[in-house]
């Protein structure tokens, strides 16, 4: 028989995991932007990767962020009704 639904215990892992992502997201958006700034560079490779940068780079980042912030939180919740219903808590 195949099971259908859910571990509590690794549901709650896997939430924890994905909310977590964020600071590696927002480190990397942070290290990128201070390193760009700090750098002598001028030219339209830099106005081009600047602009790219700003306008997609980071923006799908945050998202990412953002994405990844709902999804832990949605398994975090799942995982506590689950545990609820299970009598665990």
């Amino acid at each position: 028989m195949s099971m259908y639904g859910a571990n509590p215990e690794q549901l709650a892992r896997l939430g924890s995991t994905m909310k977590h992502q964020i600071d590696t997201i927002n480190t990397l958006v942070s290290t990128v932007t201070s390193a760009l700034g700090g750098t002598t560079w001028v030219g339209p490779a830099r106005d081009q990767f600047e602009g790219d940068w700003n306008s997609t780079f980071r923006p799908a980042l945050n998202r990412l962020g953002q994405a990844f912030d709902a999804a832990g939180q949605d398994c975090l919740l799942r995982s506590q009704d689950l545990q609820r219903v299970m009598g665990a808590r």
